[in-house]
């Protein structure tokens, strides 16, 4: 199916080569972006796997690529090998049952809290609620770490399947409704980030938009590598809350 895709596209007795160099020419972008993927994951994934579903992606990319778009190849391909590597990372379902049903305890305690004292609520008021010491409240924090993959991408009612990312239009969607619910969202998550502690917009803010790992985090704030994972986990459930109470989920795309 894949060669009949590419021989309408190109020529028989270009087709091989020129695919094969493209495959080569972006090999290096398929290894930076799986080692990006790969720094905010457990040590229970392999490397090698994500650089394998990223090749896909990129093949897929290259397949499908058309110059018509204005859009560079190199700026397709990489929405492309994203998608490939966490699609293989969906697959794996490695993240236990009872992780998820750890982080909506989570997510429950911090939005009790939040709506009975109308703020923010601390690490300790947290535990609390929860009816644990602080020191198991932050060891939940790491335990459920892997379930923020994707920024907010489970933020939605995984009970039925949809995720919250699905409400997003891509790039060939612009249909008006899709435009407002993508800006609505955009809106409801900057409103949900600016009522954050600092400390934990600034991590967000480090980890996801500078792409720094947490060791280099860590450095910059001067806090333990992980604390900063706790806090960053925090921070993601927290707005996982706000999301969750805010946007209407029983919308359609």
């Amino acid at each position: 199916m894949r060669s009949a895709a590419v021989r309408s596209n190109t020529s028989p007795q270009t087709e091989g080569p020129t695919r094969e160099a493209l495959i080569l020419e972006h090999m290096a972008q398929v290894r930076l972006i799986a080692r990006k993927i790969y720094e905010r994951l457990p040590e229970s994934i392999s490397l090698d796997d994500l650089v394998s579903a990223g090749v896909l992606g990129l093949i897929s990319a290259i397949d499908c690529f058309d110059p018509a778009h204005n859009v560079k190849l190199k700026t397709y391909a990489e929405y492309k090998i994203r998608g490939a590597i966490l699609d293989s990372l969906r697959g794996l379902d490695w993240a236990p049952r009872q992780r998820r049903r750890l982080a909506k305890q989570i997510e429950a305690a911090i939005g009790r809290v939040e709506q009975e004292l109308q703020e923010t609520p601390s690490d300790e008021q947290i535990a609390e609620e929860m009816g644990v010491p602080l020191e198991v409240y932050h060891q939940y924090l790491v335990d459920t770490q892997g379930l923020t993959l994707g920024s907010l991408e489970y933020a939605a009612n995984e009970d039925d399947g949809r995720e919250l990312i699905s409400y997003l239009a891509d790039d060939e969607a612009e249909l008006p409704s899709q435009i407002y619910e993508q800006r609505e969202l955009e809106r409801l998550l900057a409103e949900a980030i600016r009522r954050l502690p600092p400390i934990e917009s600034a991590i967000l803010g480090f980890y996801f938009q500078e792409e720094l790992t947490l060791r280099e985090i860590a450095k910059i704030v001067h806090l333990h590598e992980s604390r900063i994972s706790q806090l960053k986990t925090q921070a993601i459930l927290r707005l996982r809350t706000s999301l969750r109470r805010s946007w209407p989920m029983e919308r359609g795309r």
